[in-house]
């Protein structure tokens, strides 16, 4: 298959080396044009056939571009096929527009939790295929070697958290093709002092790039509906929790996350009107240079309601109650922590999350957090099916 080039509006360098292709027959006319044609009985064989070269040419050529802080501006001449991602809530997004067979990588495929696709017909990734990078070594010889359309990737969270600089950014963009994405799965990095993102506002964002924007305004409506309908059963004051990451079975201390803080891995906190327990105190938020850790003398002092404890999304919830539940139960301090008191300690979700994983998520935590007023499946699987599979 031929690769299409891609260039970096503003950039001074072409992206030598790369084969310009055509576009597919199912993309003319995404834009909303319609593709030509002839009444014209006389019209020859000949004729046609090069007025068919003309038009494909024609389309080929055509170019859409598309922004996203930090890389600016960025124009494509053909929608991507193939795209290397790190953060797999972007690779979620991919799925969300019908593009999952786009993905060639995510940073690490422990972390791109795709066990919610089973329950939407016709949904599917082929882990198989995707290149886990921390694996393979985050290099730029590396991602070269995926050869895509695009890195959906923010390239300052390449060169602040792994051995890579300006001058590797440029030498792949350079080579190979642009990237466009934004870190938007926390916001507490010093690095990051430019505009953040949203979920929805990223997965936009990534939607006109990948020209699926009738595709999001669905999948947005229905997220729109499956809110507000959560809103009604969902008291507007709801428990004091503390969010924590103990990847042990037998956790001893925690690195702790501030949960009325913004950032998309903290959306389904926030739908549900959950309270931090942490956010008032003399306690640090992780972040890449706030690395300290909090035991459970601390998480006494905090005393939660609820405690959601990542680290454990390949778990089944009776795995994570046999395991870690039960070692705190049984455990002196942290036994006496209330939400440990009362059976309220939970799985806290993905780091990195998408769209599709969002859903999900909310309700997992409504069920669990609310089953008084909230049971059962809140949203219609088939409906968002018919979504992500047009």
């Amino acid at each position: 298959m031929r690769r299409r080039t891609f260039l970096r509006a503003g950039s001074t360098a072409t992206l030598a080396g790369l084969l310009a292709g055509c576009a597919s027959p199912g993309e003319s006319g995404s834009d909303g044009t319609e593709t030509p044609t002839s009444d014209d009985a006389t019209t020859t064989a000949a004729d046609t056939t090069e007025a068919a070269n003309e038009e494909t040419t024609a389309e080929s050529s055509e170019s859409y571009s598309v922004s996203m802080t930090p890389v600016g501006e960025v124009e494509f001449d053909g929608v991507p096929e193939e795209a290397a991602v790190y953060m797999p809530g972007y690779a979620d997004m991919l799925v969300a527009l019908g593009h999952g067979d786009a993905i060639t990588s995510v940073g690490q495929l422990s972390r791109f939790h795709t066990g919610q696709y089973d329950e939407l017909d016709g949904v599917s990734i082929e882990e198989e295929k995707i290149t886990d990078l921390v694996n393979a070594g985050v290099t730029r010889e590396t991602l070269l070697q995926l050869e895509p359309d695009v890195y959906l990737i923010d390239p300052n969270w390449l060169t602040n958290v792994f051995e890579m600089n300006a001058e590797d950014i440029q030498f792949i963009e350079e080579r190979s093709a642009p990237f466009f994405g934004n870190t938007i799965f926390r916001r507490t990095d010093g690095w990051h002092d430019y505009d953040y993102y949203t979920l929805y506002g990223a997965f936009e964002t990534v939607a006109e790039a990948f020209k699926e924007t009738e595709r999001f305004e669905a999948f947005r409506s229905f997220h729109d509906d499956f809110v507000d309908r959560l809103a009604e059963d969902v008291p507007s004051e709801g428990p004091r929790a503390a969010l924590v990451w103990g990847g042990s079975n037998q956790p001893e201390e925690f690195s702790p996350y501030h949960l009325s803080g913004e950032g998309a891995n903290k959306k389904a906190f926030h739908d549900l009107n959950v309270r931090d327990a942490i956010a008032n105190s003399d306690v640090e938020a992780l972040s890449q240079s706030q690395r300290s850790k909090i035991d459970y003398e601390t998480l006494l002092d905090l005393d939660p309601e609820v405690l959601f404890v990542r680290g454990h999304e390949d778990k089944t919830p009776e795995q994570f109650q046999n395991t870690v539940v039960s070692f705190m139960q049984d455990h002196e301090t942290a036994s006496r922590i209330t939400a440990v008191e009362n059976g309220d300690v939970y799985r806290g979700g993905p780091i990195f999350m998408g769209p599709i994983q969002h859903l999900f998520l909310t309700e997992r935590f409504a069920t669990q957090l609310y089953p008084e007023t909230v049971s059962g499946e809140l949203f219609d699987r088939d409906d968002l099916a018919s979504i992500v599979t047009g």
